[in-house]
């Protein structure tokens, strides 16, 4: 059985990523700025206005009317108080307490590029670096092996891309910040475009956006006015993972306010993929890691009753078509047992049991 963290560190965690939320909220919009309604193709958004040296104010985007968390922290907006110090302790005490954070490398890259503004513009951490939010927003313990990675993924919806009117500064300048040695790697299919940047030890910041329906896209970079001249690779599937992305807080520093798919969705998503690797040495590797992510979170999530929203995934993707479905078993037949358990549990251990025996008698 997985265990549980303490109720006291649960409860530090969520404050501090409340905290966390505050604290880049405070970073983003400073106080001598002001908030404005701008209609676009009939839907109402909160920008931020500053006013700069030359005379100009500088318009930032804030987020949808509609979104009732950043409406009200719009009108709070004058009474947040930030405290960093008190959050590097609380940091300090979930991580000796167990709760993992990211790779030292990892987390300046991810907090570089939210400074930037990067999770104000909606953009997604993906890959292993997200994974290791989920032990504090869930209540669990999850071993660092599963966590290990040599990169940094990000990933962003195509129509927030193009209608936001806001962007990053340069990408490449702010992961020069970290490192001046990171440089951009031309895209294959489109040399003119950049959807990843390097460093000298081979560290790989990516950006991805989803395939817009339609497999006319894939392979070919797509053009991210909102990322500061990045481009995106648009892999099948990745549309499913960033919907409705959840608030967290990376352990790092003081704290590092990010955007993270659903865990669900998450580990649904590591199923897929997993099948569809390469079958060469890195590829196979690459595969159990996904299966062993999705194993832990399937287990995870029923382990702390969230069994449905796990089922309500799994059937969004299974009713998404054949490729799907197909991905799905798949990675089901190469599931650690204690992840089959899991999902036997949120599904239905004879619906589990009859998807693997259909496809082993195929």
């Amino acid at each position: 059985m997985m265990k549980e963290i303490d109720i006291s560190y649960r409860t530090m965690f969520a404050e501090l990523a409340q905290r966390t939320l505050d604290g880049q909220f405070l970073a983003d919009f400073p106080m001598e700025g002001w908030f404005v309604t701008v209609t676009v193709k009939g839907r109402d958004y909160w920008y931020f206005d500053l006013p700069t040296p030359e005379g100009k104010d500088k318009r930032s985007y804030v987020g949808p009317h509609s979104d009732e968390a950043i409406t009200e922290r719009v009108k709070a907006h004058k009474e947040i108080k930030d405290n960093i110090r008190e959050r590097r302790r609380m940091v300090s005490t979930l991580r000796r307490a167990g709760l993992p954070g990211p790779d030292p490398f990892a987390g300046d890259v991810t907090k570089a590029l939210a400074d930037a503004g990067l999770f104000r513009l909606r953009a997604v951490l993906i890959g292993s670096v997200a994974f290791s939010t989920y032990a504090g927003m869930l209540g669990v313990r999850l071993p660092s092996s599963a966590m290990q990675t040599g990169d940094a993924d990000f990933a962003q919806d195509f129509a927030i891309s193009s209608e936001v009117g806001d962007s990053l500064p340069p990408v490449l300048e702010v992961l020069q910040s970290v490192d001046p040695e990171f440089r951009a790697v031309p895209h294959q299919a489109d040399k003119a475009k950049v959807v990843a940047f390097q460093n000298a030890k081979g560290y790989r910041v990516e950006f991805l956006t989803g395939n817009r329906g339609s497999d006319e896209y894939t392979g070919e970079p797509s053009p991210m006015p909102a990322l500061g001249g990045a481009s995106a690779e648009n892999p099948r599937f990745l549309d499913y993972l960033i919907y409705e992305p959840v608030g967290t807080v990376l352990l790092f520093r003081e704290g590092v306010n990010v955007l993270v798919p659903a865990p669900e969705r998450y580990a649904v998503h590591k199923l897929i993929v997993s099948s569809r690797r390469l079958t060469d040495t890195l590829g196979r590797v690459k595969a159990d890691k996904d299966l062993s992510q999705a194993s832990l979170l399937f287990e995870a999530l029923v382990e702390t009753r969230h069994g449905d929203e796990l089922a309500d995934a799994w059937a969004e993707a299974w009713d998404r078509g054949d490729a799907w479905k197909e991905g799905m078993v798949n990675g089901l037949l190469r599931l650690p047992n204690n992840g089959v358990k899991a999902l036997g549990k949120a599904l239905g251990p004879d619906m589990v049991e009859n998807l693997m025996k259909k496809r082993s008698n195929r």
